[in-house]
């Protein structure tokens, strides 16, 4: 079955397109040109901010004008993840969907249903006629994924209703009325290039196979992170052997768990084969801790050709000392709503962008802004202590619950009223752009939900088919169900 024939139709026929359109983060440039181009089809009222955002108007249908304004949001940018072996552009090339029995996945790829499906849902509303609905704006918005840079730039005025529907949540059944708050820390090594001698044997340490995935909505699952696995061995090797550590890098994204990472080593020819036992024994460890959430982890050594240079000795110390001391996942959990993390922190990347440069990207989350900052403050000084440069990103707000939020009670009653049951109501500890907004917007009602998404953030993304259909369902009668004036 093609994506297009799935129901409902019209919005499937949209995702698909938006699909075919490459929208990086801060490269959305193609996705603004197919946004105007759909408004100007439509003949439907826009305007575009110095951002990037878009924001898209609808008059009410008849009978529905003394309706107040209802804002439907989604991002346009997406996470751009592939498998190793995979070819493809993001900002040239079509995502390649499949359809794959209940689930749509990409091949090979992130899907980029996080944020895609909530752009094609607005789509959707914007260019029905037979849809129920009061004054509508639709509003997408530029990189959420690696900055929320187009929400911080969101200026007051540009959009009138103080209703807000977020639709950018991965959990279909559950409405969300808040969200945490993130900061990203980073830390840089300089170090002196060292010319590497003959007298070793160099081999490249690599870890790959782990699913990855969300560093907010699945920090809790205790899923492999390449980055801590990799600097754990290399702690291993440097209390039993002489070695040169040559280059290191693993992960990509601040908001996505590292799956793969690699380090160049040199030792001696003499302990070639202990090292290689060392790393088995070390993989048959991982294997077991991992074994029921990341269960196709893997643990390579491969020779390699001599590099030219190798990290300084005690620069390579610090970093792995850093890096092992770093901390990574859950750090609390909230006391006000059960099961939900409170603080966590990400190790996400270790790259070398130059000659004599290592940078560590990392990110923090809280639904406490103390707390978003005292964990900051623990990855700061975890690498401070080892002599690193440290820089702090100003973060963004979370989005504090409003349990007497009037749009949440109409989202429950016309959930249980379709469904005959109750929708579960949640904070995420994911970041959303909704605490942003209210910065600028402080009477904002809002509340965010979606189809269920699995695995965002990483090639194994997916969306559950039924879902969509039933979240639309939601989406439609709620906008049907707001109250007069």
């Amino acid at each position: 079955m093609k994506i297009t024939e799935l129901k409902p139709e019209i919005v499937w026929n949209f995702f698909h397109q938006v699909t075919q359109v490459p929208r990086p983060s801060k490269k959305e440039g193609k996705m603004i040109e197919f946004l105007e181009s759909f408004a100007k089809k439509y003949q439907i009222t826009i305007k575009k901010d110095e951002a990037g955002n878009i924001i898209m108007s609808k008059p009410a249908t008849s009978g529905m004008e003394n309706r107040p304004t209802v804002i439907l949001q989604s991002h346009m940018d997406m996470v751009c993840e592939k498998n190793g072996g995979t070819k493809h552009d993001f900002e040239n090339d079509p995502i390649e969907t499949i359809v794959d029995g209940e689930w749509v996945r990409a091949n090979g790829t992130t899907l980029g249903a996080d944020n895609g499906i909530g752009v094609a849902a607005e789509l959707a509303v914007l260019a029905s006629n037979d849809i129920q609905h009061g004054p509508i704006e639709c509003l997408f918005t530029v990189d959420e994924e690696t900055g929320l840079t187009g929400a911080k730039a969101l200026k007051e005025g540009f959009m009138t209703g103080n209703i807000l529907l977020n639709l950018d949540s991965e959990d279909e059944g559950e409405i969300f009325m808040g969200c945490a708050g993130g900061k990203d820390t980073q830390a840089i090594f300089h170090y002196e290039p060292v010319p590497t001698s003959n007298d070793f044997l160099y081999f490249r340490i690599a870890v790959n196979g782990l699913n990855g995935g969300h560093s907010g909505g699945e920090i809790h699952k205790g899923l492999g992170n390449a980055n801590k696995l990799l600097t754990r061995f290399l702690f291993l090797l440097k209390e039993k052997y002489d070695f040169v550590l040559c280059s290191i890098d693993g992960g990509n994204l601040r908001n996505a768990i590292a799956r793969e990472a690699h380090a160049v080593i040199g030792i001696h020819p003499e302990n070639k084969e202990d090292v290689r036992i060392m790393l088995n024994h070390f993989a048959v460890d991982v294997e077991n801790e991992l074994k029921h959430v990341d269960p196709n982890v893997r643990l390579s050594m491969e020779s390699t050709d001599r590099p030219e240079y190798h990290i300084d000795r005690n620069t390579a110390e610090k970093l792995i000392y850093a890096l092992h001391a770093c901390p990574h996942g859950v750090i609390g959990m909230s006391h006000d709503i059960e099961g939900l993390v409170e603080t966590s922190t990400n190790l996400a990347s270790v790259k070398m962008p130059d000659k004599d440069t290592i940078v560590i990207g990392t990110s923090q989350r809280s639904s406490i802004e103390s707390c978003k900052t005292a964990v900051a403050n623990q990855v700061a000084s975890t690498f401070l202590l080892a002599g690193a440069e440290i820089k702090q990103g100003d973060g963004y707000p979370g989005w504090a619950p409003n349990p007497d939020s009037q749009i949440l009670r109409i989202a429950q009653e016309t959930y249980k009223h379709l469904f005959g049951k109750e929708a579960k109501i949640m904070a995420i500890h994911a970041g959303l752009e909704c605490g942003l907004f209210l910065e600028k917007y402080p009477n904002l009602d809002m509340i965010s939900f979606g189809p269920t998404l699995r695995d965002v953030h990483s090639p194994n993304e997916r969306i559950e088919i039924a879902t969509v259909d039933l979240w639309w369902r939601h989406l439609l009668e709620l906008l049907k169900s707001i109250p007069a004036k």
